[in-house]
């Protein structure tokens, strides 16, 4: 990978090929490195294809490993693996990696420390936007995963596309010189933020968009999402329409069911007649998500009964619209959906 071929490079590689090269060696000494680094060597030391003085130099520049997050804690549960994650510039950060009967494996990624959008549901944004993660720090979850994940979603804390450097991260995802993710693996869920949904799909039209929708009324929605009042649902699904339009592959409509708040009749009507209003209705997945309770949300807020998940999705499939029911995995360490918070009592 010759990182200066990317539209914006991460600081950390750039400097790293720089750095390479100031020291007079030749380009494919740093496509040796991120080789190395795409087999799961991170330490520069341990880099036996590099001259040792080379390792040397990086080590003393660098650090002792390519990654500057620094895992401080895992929790499991079945199926799931929760990392907590350090970084030297400060913050905390969770992914999750999830394993599924089939064998296959995904890993949720975080995006930012914290997230400034304030969404009711999610404990994420009980702690309020502390900065936004590099690219080479989104990289760093998958590179310091237990395993090469078959897929990635940026699902874990913060808003992706409030990220200038999410872009910049699924472009290293998918370089296939690098870790060679087909854009079909790679699954961006966004509330809604508007711009960057505009730049996701002209950049990388082939990456999964779930746009989080929770509400098809406009007010019911702002409450829960206060970016709604910015960038109304309309937007959204328009910009999802021309995306589906030009790509003519599906995209999903994230739906978190909340106890007698948002999982009425009434609501899977108005929801069904927002999506078959569109084009291609066909093209539109609902992916309906049961409220998961977390330290810091609304003790109002609770699980939807099981026969009210059921329901709501007959009723979507009575009226023409696909949707399904997101499996769900460590709701008891805190993993999953809505729950992350970074809130480990751990030693940076």
């Amino acid at each position: 990978m010759l990182v200066h071929h990317l539209p914006n490079p991460p600081p950390r590689y750039r400097t790293l090929a720089d750095f390479v090269e100031q020291q007079g060696h030749p380009p494919y000494r740093f496509r040796q490195i991120m080789h190395a680094v795409t087999r799961g060597v991170l330490e520069f030391a341990s880099m036996s294809e590099l001259p040792r003085q080379l390792r040397d130099n990086l080590t003393a520049e660098f650090g002792s490993h390519v990654t500057t997050l620094q895992p401080l804690t895992s929790q499991r549960s079945a199926h799931v693996t929760k990392t907590l994650l350090a970084s030297p510039k400060g913050g905390r950060v969770e992914s999750v990696r999830l394993e599924y009967a089939a064998g296959w494996t995904s890993l949720c990624l975080s995006s930012q420390v914290g997230c400034g959008l304030g969404c009711t549901f999610c404990a994420t944004g009980t702690m309020g936007l502390v900065r936004n993660l590099g690219a080479d720090e989104i990289i760093d979850q998958v590179l310091l995963a237990d395993g090469r994940p078959d897929s990635v979603a940026f699902m874990g804390m913060g808003e992706p596309l409030a990220n200038p450097h999410t872009l910049a991260a699924i472009d290293l995802l998918t370089d296939a010189s690098f870790l060679g993710f087909s854009p079909r693996r790679v699954t961006v869920s966004t509330v809604g933020f508007l711009p960057g949904m505009q730049q996701l799909v002209e950049r990388h039209p082939g990456v999964v968009l779930t746009l989080s929708v929770h509400s098809p009324f406009d007010e019911q929605r702002s409450e829960l999402i206060p970016l709604h009042h910015r960038y109304p649902l309309a937007e959204c699904l328009d910009v999802l329409e021309e995306h589906v339009t030009v790509t003519n592959r599906r995209t999903y409509l994230a739906y978190l069911l909340i106890g007698g708040l948002n999982d009425s009749r009434e609501h899977a009507d108005a929801l069904a007649a927002r999506i078959l209003a569109r084009e291609r209705p066909d093209l539109f997945m609902v992916s309906l998500i049961p409220f998961n309770q977390a330290p810091g949300l609304p003790a109002e807020f609770t699980p939807p009964e099981q026969h009210t998940v059921r329901e709501f999705a007959q009723h979507l499939h009575a009226r023409g619209v696909r949707a399904t029911r997101r499996t769900q995995f460590g709701t008891d360490i805190d993993a999953a959906c809505g729950q992350l918070a970074a809130r480990h009592d751990a030693e940076i």
